[in-house]
Protein backbone atom coordinates (compact mmCIF):
# COMPACT_ATOMS: atom_id res chain seq x y z
CA UNK A 1 0.00 0.00 0.00
CA UNK A 2 1.18 3.07 -0.78
CA UNK A 3 1.22 4.98 2.77
CA UNK A 4 3.43 6.58 4.76
CA UNK A 5 4.16 6.54 8.47
CA UNK A 6 4.20 10.22 8.57
CA UNK A 7 0.50 9.80 7.00
CA UNK A 8 -0.97 7.80 10.41
CA UNK A 9 1.25 10.23 12.08
CA UNK A 10 0.67 14.11 11.82
CA UNK A 11 1.25 17.42 13.55
CA UNK A 12 -1.78 19.46 13.95
CA UNK A 13 -4.34 20.93 16.21
CA UNK A 14 -7.34 19.45 18.48
CA UNK A 15 -10.18 18.59 18.93
CA UNK A 16 -10.54 16.10 15.78
CA UNK A 17 -8.40 14.93 12.66
CA UNK A 18 -11.37 13.81 10.84
CA UNK A 19 -13.60 17.05 11.95
CA UNK A 20 -10.83 20.02 12.54
CA UNK A 21 -7.48 18.58 10.62
CA UNK A 22 -9.51 17.39 7.63
CA UNK A 23 -11.75 20.25 6.73
CA UNK A 24 -8.92 22.84 7.45
CA UNK A 25 -6.39 20.67 4.81
CA UNK A 26 -9.54 20.63 2.13
CA UNK A 27 -10.78 23.95 2.77
CA UNK A 28 -7.11 24.67 1.56
CA UNK A 29 -6.70 22.52 -1.15
CA UNK A 30 -10.01 23.78 -2.98
CA UNK A 31 -8.76 27.54 -3.07
CA UNK A 32 -5.32 26.25 -3.79
CA UNK A 33 -6.47 23.80 -6.71
CA UNK A 34 -8.76 26.47 -8.42
CA UNK A 35 -5.82 29.22 -9.46
CA UNK A 36 -5.97 32.64 -9.60
CA UNK A 37 -8.67 33.95 -6.88
CA UNK A 38 -8.90 37.65 -8.40
CA UNK A 39 -12.54 37.00 -10.20
CA UNK A 40 -13.79 35.03 -7.06
CA UNK A 41 -16.25 37.45 -5.17
CA UNK A 42 -17.63 35.11 -2.49
CA UNK A 43 -17.49 31.69 -0.62
CA UNK A 44 -19.60 29.05 0.95
CA UNK A 45 -18.78 26.04 2.49
CA UNK A 46 -21.99 23.64 2.95
CA UNK A 47 -21.36 20.79 5.99
CA UNK A 48 -22.98 17.24 5.86
CA UNK A 49 -23.67 14.67 8.37
CA UNK A 50 -21.69 13.97 10.93
CA UNK A 51 -19.80 17.05 10.27
CA UNK A 52 -22.78 18.90 10.57
CA UNK A 53 -24.61 17.25 13.47
CA UNK A 54 -21.13 17.38 16.06
CA UNK A 55 -18.98 20.25 13.73
CA UNK A 56 -19.48 23.13 16.37
CA UNK A 57 -18.50 21.08 19.06
CA UNK A 58 -15.41 19.63 17.10
CA UNK A 59 -14.42 22.91 15.43
CA UNK A 60 -15.37 22.04 12.11
CA UNK A 61 -16.32 26.10 11.76
CA UNK A 62 -12.94 27.49 13.06
CA UNK A 63 -10.99 24.91 11.05
CA UNK A 64 -12.60 25.46 7.82
CA UNK A 65 -12.20 29.18 8.00
CA UNK A 66 -8.67 28.66 9.04
CA UNK A 67 -8.52 26.70 5.15
CA UNK A 68 -9.77 29.67 3.91
CA UNK A 69 -7.41 31.36 4.52
CA UNK A 70 -4.41 29.76 3.76
CA UNK A 71 -3.71 28.41 6.94
CA UNK A 72 -2.30 24.51 7.99
CA UNK A 73 -2.60 22.02 10.58
CA UNK A 74 0.67 21.98 11.01
CA UNK A 75 1.90 25.42 11.15
CA UNK A 76 -1.40 27.42 12.56
CA UNK A 77 -0.42 28.48 16.44
CA UNK A 78 -2.91 27.38 18.32
CA UNK A 79 -2.87 30.36 21.09
CA UNK A 80 -3.82 32.85 18.06
CA UNK A 81 -6.93 30.69 16.50
CA UNK A 82 -9.75 32.44 18.55
CA UNK A 83 -8.04 36.18 17.62
CA UNK A 84 -7.99 35.40 14.17
CA UNK A 85 -11.24 34.53 13.86
CA UNK A 86 -12.66 37.44 16.06
CA UNK A 87 -11.03 39.77 13.59
CA UNK A 88 -12.66 38.23 10.65
CA UNK A 89 -15.95 38.92 12.02
CA UNK A 90 -15.69 41.68 12.97
CA UNK A 91 -14.42 42.91 9.23
CA UNK A 92 -17.32 40.84 7.73
CA UNK A 93 -14.34 39.59 5.60
CA UNK A 94 -12.29 37.52 4.70
CA UNK A 95 -8.66 37.40 2.84
CA UNK A 96 -8.75 33.99 0.87
CA UNK A 97 -5.33 32.04 1.04
CA UNK A 98 -4.50 35.47 3.28
CA UNK A 99 -4.41 37.41 -0.11
CA UNK A 100 -7.65 37.80 -1.66
CA UNK A 101 -10.26 40.03 0.75
CA UNK A 102 -14.22 38.70 -0.29
CA UNK A 103 -17.10 39.30 2.15
CA UNK A 104 -17.66 36.86 4.67
CA UNK A 105 -19.18 35.73 8.10
CA UNK A 106 -19.36 32.08 9.68
CA UNK A 107 -23.67 33.31 9.67
CA UNK A 108 -23.56 33.45 5.97
CA UNK A 109 -20.24 31.09 4.84
CA UNK A 110 -21.04 28.29 6.91
CA UNK A 111 -23.87 25.88 5.91
CA UNK A 112 -25.01 22.95 8.04
CA UNK A 113 -26.96 19.92 6.60
CA UNK A 114 -27.61 18.18 9.79
CA UNK A 115 -30.10 15.78 8.78
CA UNK A 116 -27.97 15.16 5.20
CA UNK A 117 -24.89 13.00 3.80
CA UNK A 118 -23.06 12.80 0.73
CA UNK A 119 -23.27 9.64 -0.88
CA UNK A 120 -19.08 8.81 -0.12
CA UNK A 121 -18.70 8.95 3.14
CA UNK A 122 -20.81 10.58 6.40
CA UNK A 123 -17.75 13.76 7.06
CA UNK A 124 -18.65 15.19 3.48
CA UNK A 125 -18.32 19.26 2.65
CA UNK A 126 -19.04 21.12 -0.28
CA UNK A 127 -17.03 23.63 -0.95
CA UNK A 128 -18.34 26.85 -3.15
CA UNK A 129 -16.73 30.02 -5.13
CA UNK A 130 -18.72 32.71 -6.22
CA UNK A 131 -17.25 34.35 -9.32
CA UNK A 132 -17.55 37.72 -10.61
CA UNK A 133 -19.64 36.74 -13.94
CA UNK A 134 -22.40 35.24 -11.70
CA UNK A 135 -20.96 31.92 -12.15
CA UNK A 136 -20.32 29.58 -9.79
CA UNK A 137 -17.36 26.77 -8.95
CA UNK A 138 -18.11 23.89 -6.79
CA UNK A 139 -16.54 20.70 -5.10
CA UNK A 140 -17.26 18.31 -2.53
CA UNK A 141 -14.42 16.77 -0.11
CA UNK A 142 -14.73 14.02 2.18
CA UNK A 143 -12.45 13.96 5.28
CA UNK A 144 -11.86 10.34 5.82
CA UNK A 145 -10.54 9.56 9.45
CA UNK A 146 -7.01 10.81 10.79
CA UNK A 147 -6.52 13.81 9.15
CA UNK A 148 -6.93 12.33 5.19
CA UNK A 149 -9.05 13.74 2.91
CA UNK A 150 -10.19 12.39 -0.76
CA UNK A 151 -12.26 14.83 -3.10
CA UNK A 152 -15.43 13.05 -4.79
CA UNK A 153 -14.90 10.38 -7.05
CA UNK A 154 -11.19 10.36 -5.99
CA UNK A 155 -11.37 6.94 -4.34
CA UNK A 156 -10.77 4.67 -7.79
CA UNK A 157 -8.27 7.26 -8.89
CA UNK A 158 -6.32 6.46 -5.69
CA UNK A 159 -6.58 2.87 -5.46
CA UNK A 160 -4.77 2.70 -9.14
CA UNK A 161 -1.90 4.98 -8.00
CA UNK A 162 -1.83 3.24 -5.07
CA UNK A 163 -1.24 -0.14 -6.86
CA UNK A 164 1.12 1.74 -8.94
CA UNK A 165 3.01 3.04 -6.11
CA UNK A 166 2.74 -0.29 -4.11
CA UNK A 167 5.16 -1.87 -6.87
CA UNK A 168 7.67 -0.05 -6.05
CA UNK A 169 8.19 -0.52 -2.17
CA UNK A 170 10.35 -3.01 -0.74
CA UNK A 171 7.86 -4.79 0.67
CA UNK A 172 4.37 -4.29 -0.55
CA UNK A 173 1.46 -5.72 1.58
CA UNK A 174 -2.33 -5.10 1.95
CA UNK A 175 -2.82 -7.58 4.93
CA UNK A 176 -0.83 -9.07 7.80
CA UNK A 177 -0.48 -12.15 6.56
CA UNK A 178 1.07 -10.83 3.99
CA UNK A 179 3.56 -8.79 6.21
CA UNK A 180 4.09 -12.26 7.73
CA UNK A 181 5.48 -13.72 5.00
CA UNK A 182 8.16 -11.50 4.19
CA UNK A 183 9.44 -11.73 6.98
CA UNK A 184 9.65 -15.14 7.06
CA UNK A 185 11.60 -14.73 3.67
CA UNK A 186 13.77 -12.03 4.50
CA UNK A 187 14.54 -12.67 7.83
CA UNK A 188 13.68 -9.00 8.79
CA UNK A 189 10.94 -7.85 11.86
CA UNK A 190 8.29 -5.85 10.60
CA UNK A 191 9.77 -2.11 11.87
CA UNK A 192 12.89 -3.20 9.95
CA UNK A 193 10.74 -3.98 6.62
CA UNK A 194 8.49 -0.89 7.17
CA UNK A 195 12.12 1.16 7.11
CA UNK A 196 12.76 -0.12 4.08
CA UNK A 197 9.61 0.41 2.91
CA UNK A 198 9.88 4.17 3.79
CA UNK A 199 13.39 4.53 2.69
CA UNK A 200 12.30 4.04 -1.09
CA UNK A 201 10.81 7.53 -0.52
CA UNK A 202 13.34 8.93 1.99
CA UNK A 203 16.95 8.45 3.63
CA UNK A 204 17.29 6.96 6.73
CA UNK A 205 18.76 10.04 8.23
CA UNK A 206 15.50 11.91 6.60
CA UNK A 207 12.99 9.16 8.28
CA UNK A 208 14.85 9.45 11.50
CA UNK A 209 14.56 12.94 12.01
CA UNK A 210 11.11 12.55 11.15
CA UNK A 211 10.28 9.86 13.95
CA UNK A 212 12.54 11.97 16.21
CA UNK A 213 10.30 15.08 15.55
CA UNK A 214 6.76 13.23 16.13
CA UNK A 215 8.01 11.67 19.50
CA UNK A 216 9.17 15.52 20.68
CA UNK A 217 5.74 16.78 19.86
CA UNK A 218 3.91 14.11 21.40
CA UNK A 219 6.23 14.42 24.44
CA UNK A 220 5.83 18.08 24.57
CA UNK A 221 1.93 17.70 24.77
CA UNK A 222 2.56 15.37 27.39
CA UNK A 223 4.13 17.58 29.87
CA UNK A 224 2.04 20.88 28.80
CA UNK A 225 -0.99 18.97 29.64
CA UNK A 226 0.68 17.79 33.08
CA UNK A 227 0.91 21.27 33.47
CA UNK A 228 -2.41 22.76 32.76
CA UNK A 229 -5.58 23.37 35.11
CA UNK A 230 -8.81 25.04 34.20
CA UNK A 231 -11.89 23.70 32.58
CA UNK A 232 -11.92 22.44 29.08
CA UNK A 233 -13.93 24.94 26.02
CA UNK A 234 -17.58 24.27 24.70
CA UNK A 235 -19.90 24.52 27.48
CA UNK A 236 -19.81 21.34 29.45
CA UNK A 237 -17.70 22.89 32.10
CA UNK A 238 -15.21 19.55 31.91
CA UNK A 239 -12.53 20.18 34.38
CA UNK A 240 -8.69 18.99 33.82
CA UNK A 241 -7.62 16.47 35.87
CA UNK A 242 -4.32 15.56 34.30
CA UNK A 243 -2.41 18.33 36.24
CA UNK A 244 -3.98 17.75 39.54
CA UNK A 245 -3.84 13.95 39.41
CA UNK A 246 0.13 13.85 38.32
CA UNK A 247 0.31 16.63 41.41
CA UNK A 248 -1.09 14.37 43.47
CA UNK A 249 1.03 11.24 42.31
CA UNK A 250 4.49 13.20 42.20
CA UNK A 251 3.70 14.27 46.00
CA UNK A 252 2.58 10.33 47.19
CA UNK A 253 5.77 9.24 45.36
CA UNK A 254 8.23 11.66 47.73
CA UNK A 255 6.10 10.97 51.00
CA UNK A 256 8.26 8.42 53.02
CA UNK A 257 4.97 7.01 53.81
CA UNK A 258 5.81 3.64 51.59
CA UNK A 259 1.88 2.78 51.90
CA UNK A 260 1.41 5.47 49.61
CA UNK A 261 3.34 3.42 46.56
CA UNK A 262 1.36 1.08 45.20
CA UNK A 263 1.49 -1.64 42.60
CA UNK A 264 -0.88 0.10 40.10
CA UNK A 265 0.76 3.11 40.29
CA UNK A 266 2.87 3.08 36.87
CA UNK A 267 -0.36 1.68 35.33
CA UNK A 268 -2.12 5.19 37.16
CA UNK A 269 0.41 7.44 35.32
CA UNK A 270 0.18 5.80 31.57
CA UNK A 271 -3.78 6.53 32.14
CA UNK A 272 -2.72 10.26 33.23
CA UNK A 273 -0.17 10.41 30.39
CA UNK A 274 -3.07 10.00 28.30
CA UNK A 275 -5.69 11.75 29.82
CA UNK A 276 -2.85 14.74 29.68
CA UNK A 277 -2.41 14.29 25.82
CA UNK A 278 -6.79 14.61 25.13
CA UNK A 279 -7.05 17.39 27.19
CA UNK A 280 -4.71 19.01 25.26
CA UNK A 281 -6.74 17.91 22.06
CA UNK A 282 -9.91 18.87 23.68
CA UNK A 283 -8.49 22.21 24.13
CA UNK A 284 -7.35 22.46 20.32
CA UNK A 285 -3.90 22.24 21.30
CA UNK A 286 -0.89 21.28 19.40
CA UNK A 287 -1.44 16.92 18.70
CA UNK A 288 0.27 14.21 16.82
CA UNK A 289 -2.49 12.08 15.20
CA UNK A 290 -2.39 8.67 15.98
CA UNK A 291 -4.00 7.73 14.01
CA UNK A 292 -6.68 10.28 14.66
CA UNK A 293 -7.31 13.15 17.25
CA UNK A 294 -9.91 11.42 19.85
CA UNK A 295 -7.21 8.44 20.23
CA UNK A 296 -4.52 10.52 20.02
CA UNK A 297 -3.06 10.07 23.59
CA UNK A 298 -2.88 6.18 23.71
CA UNK A 299 0.60 6.41 21.58
CA UNK A 300 2.08 9.03 23.28
CA UNK A 301 1.40 7.01 26.55
CA UNK A 302 2.55 4.45 25.92
CA UNK A 303 5.89 5.15 24.24
CA UNK A 304 6.47 7.23 27.56
CA UNK A 305 5.53 4.20 29.27
CA UNK A 306 8.28 2.55 27.20
CA UNK A 307 10.97 4.95 27.32
CA UNK A 308 10.25 5.89 31.40
CA UNK A 309 9.82 2.77 33.11
CA UNK A 310 11.13 -0.34 30.93
CA UNK A 311 14.30 0.66 31.15
CA UNK A 312 15.38 0.19 27.29
CA UNK A 313 19.19 0.05 26.53
CA UNK A 314 18.36 2.02 23.44
CA UNK A 315 15.62 4.51 23.85
CA UNK A 316 15.83 6.20 20.97
CA UNK A 317 15.78 3.23 18.76
CA UNK A 318 12.99 1.69 20.96
CA UNK A 319 10.82 4.30 19.89
CA UNK A 320 11.62 4.20 16.33
CA UNK A 321 10.62 0.79 16.05
CA UNK A 322 7.86 1.55 18.14
CA UNK A 323 6.52 4.21 15.63
CA UNK A 324 7.24 2.23 12.67
CA UNK A 325 5.58 -1.20 13.80
CA UNK A 326 2.57 1.04 14.70
CA UNK A 327 2.31 2.79 11.77
CA UNK A 328 2.19 -0.80 9.94
CA UNK A 329 -1.23 -1.76 12.03
CA UNK A 330 -2.43 1.62 11.46
CA UNK A 331 -1.83 1.39 7.52
CA UNK A 332 -3.48 -2.04 7.63
CA UNK A 333 -6.92 -0.80 9.97
CA UNK A 334 -7.25 2.35 7.41
CA UNK A 335 -6.93 0.20 4.25
CA UNK A 336 -9.42 -3.17 5.14
CA UNK A 337 -11.41 -1.17 7.58
CA UNK A 338 -11.73 2.40 8.89
CA UNK A 339 -10.40 4.76 11.46
CA UNK A 340 -13.19 6.90 11.19
CA UNK A 341 -15.44 7.37 14.04
CA UNK A 342 -17.91 8.38 11.92
CA UNK A 343 -17.89 5.41 9.44
CA UNK A 344 -17.07 2.75 12.33
CA UNK A 345 -17.32 4.13 15.45
CA UNK A 346 -14.80 4.49 18.14
CA UNK A 347 -13.76 1.11 17.61
CA UNK A 348 -11.88 2.70 14.47
CA UNK A 349 -10.15 4.78 16.79
CA UNK A 350 -9.54 4.59 20.53
CA UNK A 351 -9.74 0.38 19.20
CA UNK A 352 -7.29 0.51 16.41
CA UNK A 353 -5.12 3.08 18.62
CA UNK A 354 -4.98 0.59 21.12
CA UNK A 355 -3.82 -2.28 18.82
CA UNK A 356 -1.07 0.06 17.41
CA UNK A 357 0.65 0.61 20.63
CA UNK A 358 0.29 -2.70 21.52
CA UNK A 359 2.19 -3.79 18.50
CA UNK A 360 4.67 -1.12 18.96
CA UNK A 361 5.71 -1.67 22.69
CA UNK A 362 6.25 -5.79 21.64
CA UNK A 363 8.52 -4.60 19.15
CA UNK A 364 10.38 -2.01 21.18
CA UNK A 365 11.01 -4.46 23.76
CA UNK A 366 12.12 -7.16 21.28
CA UNK A 367 8.94 -9.35 20.34
CA UNK A 368 8.88 -11.45 17.47
CA UNK A 369 6.52 -10.55 13.97
CA UNK A 370 4.05 -12.99 15.17
CA UNK A 371 3.89 -11.46 19.11
CA UNK A 372 3.71 -7.64 17.50
CA UNK A 373 0.51 -9.60 14.98
CA UNK A 374 -1.19 -11.04 18.53
CA UNK A 375 -0.26 -7.68 20.45
CA UNK A 376 -2.14 -5.78 17.97
CA UNK A 377 -5.23 -8.42 17.19
CA UNK A 378 -6.09 -8.42 20.82
CA UNK A 379 -5.91 -4.66 20.96
CA UNK A 380 -8.53 -4.40 18.70
CA UNK A 381 -10.43 -7.39 19.58
CA UNK A 382 -11.27 -6.08 22.94
CA UNK A 383 -12.26 -2.96 21.67
CA UNK A 384 -15.07 -4.29 18.96
CA UNK A 385 -18.30 -2.79 18.92
CA UNK A 386 -16.98 0.75 20.79
CA UNK A 387 -20.04 3.43 19.79
CA UNK A 388 -18.75 7.22 19.33
CA UNK A 389 -20.84 9.02 21.33
CA UNK A 390 -19.32 12.21 22.65
CA UNK A 391 -21.35 14.19 24.85
CA UNK A 392 -22.26 17.61 23.46
CA UNK A 393 -20.27 16.95 20.14
CA UNK A 394 -17.07 17.53 22.41
CA UNK A 395 -14.11 15.04 22.42
CA UNK A 396 -14.23 15.24 25.84
CA UNK A 397 -16.62 12.65 27.63
CA UNK A 398 -16.28 9.78 27.01
CA UNK A 399 -13.43 10.59 25.08
CA UNK A 400 -10.47 11.81 27.11
CA UNK A 401 -10.81 8.68 29.75
CA UNK A 402 -10.94 6.28 27.00
CA UNK A 403 -7.65 7.23 25.76
CA UNK A 404 -6.31 6.16 29.33
CA UNK A 405 -8.14 3.08 29.39
CA UNK A 406 -7.19 2.28 25.65
CA UNK A 407 -3.25 2.72 26.97
CA UNK A 408 -3.93 0.61 29.88
CA UNK A 409 -5.07 -2.47 27.59
CA UNK A 410 -2.59 -1.65 24.85
CA UNK A 411 0.26 -2.62 27.80
CA UNK A 412 -2.07 -5.39 28.98
CA UNK A 413 -1.95 -6.88 25.37
CA UNK A 414 1.59 -6.74 24.85
CA UNK A 415 2.16 -8.31 28.10
CA UNK A 416 -0.15 -11.00 27.07
CA UNK A 417 1.43 -11.54 23.36
CA UNK A 418 5.18 -11.27 24.69
CA UNK A 419 4.52 -14.23 27.29
CA UNK A 420 3.18 -16.06 24.32
CA UNK A 421 4.96 -18.04 21.41
CA UNK A 422 2.95 -15.62 18.78
CA UNK A 423 0.20 -18.41 17.89
CA UNK A 424 -3.47 -17.39 18.57
CA UNK A 425 -6.71 -18.38 17.19
CA UNK A 426 -8.06 -15.20 15.86
CA UNK A 427 -5.50 -13.38 13.04
CA UNK A 428 -4.81 -9.69 12.84
CA UNK A 429 -6.31 -9.84 9.63
CA UNK A 430 -10.13 -11.19 10.83
CA UNK A 431 -10.51 -8.94 13.56
CA UNK A 432 -10.10 -6.00 10.87
CA UNK A 433 -12.10 -7.16 8.96
CA UNK A 434 -14.50 -7.93 11.69
CA UNK A 435 -14.56 -4.63 12.85
CA UNK A 436 -15.10 -3.52 9.21
CA UNK A 437 -17.91 -4.97 8.89
CA UNK A 438 -18.90 -4.07 13.26
CA UNK A 439 -19.06 -0.70 11.64
CA UNK A 440 -21.19 -1.51 9.20
CA UNK A 441 -23.59 -2.88 10.97
CA UNK A 442 -23.79 0.03 13.45
CA UNK A 443 -26.43 2.33 13.44
CA UNK A 444 -25.87 6.05 12.72
CA UNK A 445 -26.63 7.57 15.70
CA UNK A 446 -23.82 5.76 17.43
CA UNK A 447 -20.94 6.85 14.56
CA UNK A 448 -20.15 10.63 16.07
CA UNK A 449 -23.85 12.17 15.43
CA UNK A 450 -24.16 12.63 18.99
CA UNK A 451 -27.25 11.60 18.20
CA UNK A 452 -27.56 8.25 20.25
CA UNK A 453 -25.64 6.24 23.34
CA UNK A 454 -24.25 8.90 26.22
CA UNK A 455 -24.95 11.62 24.24
CA UNK A 456 -28.46 11.53 24.74
CA UNK A 457 -29.00 10.10 27.86
CA UNK A 458 -26.84 12.28 29.41
CA UNK A 459 -28.23 14.92 28.07
CA UNK A 460 -31.47 14.25 28.53
CA UNK A 461 -30.82 13.32 32.02
CA UNK A 462 -29.44 16.69 32.94
CA UNK A 463 -32.27 18.37 30.99
CA UNK A 464 -34.78 16.74 33.49
CA UNK A 465 -32.67 17.71 36.39
CA UNK A 466 -33.00 21.37 35.92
Amino acid sequence: MDMSVFDLFKIGIGPSSSHTVGPMVAARRFLVEYGPLDQVVGVEAALYGSLALTGVGHATDKAVILGLMGETPQHVAPDAVDSMLAAIEAAGEIALLGTHVVPFTAATGLIWHKSESLPEHPNGMLFTLKLADGSRVDKVYYSIGGGFIREAGEAQAEAAVESAAAARVVFPFDTMEQLLAHGVESGLSIPEMLRANECVKRSDAELNEGLDRIWHVMRDCIAHGLETTGNLPGGLNVKRRAAKLWRLAQEAKASDNRANDLPHDAVHLVSLYAMAVNEENAAGGRVVTAPTNGAAGIIPAVLRYYAQDCRPSDPVGGVRRFMLTAAAIGMLCKRNASISGAEVGCQGEVGVACAMAAAGLVAALGGTNEQIENAAEIGIEHHLGMTCDPIGGLVQIPCIERNGMGAVKAITAASLALKGDGTHFVSLDEVIETMRQTGADMQDKYKETSLGGLAVHVITVNHAAC
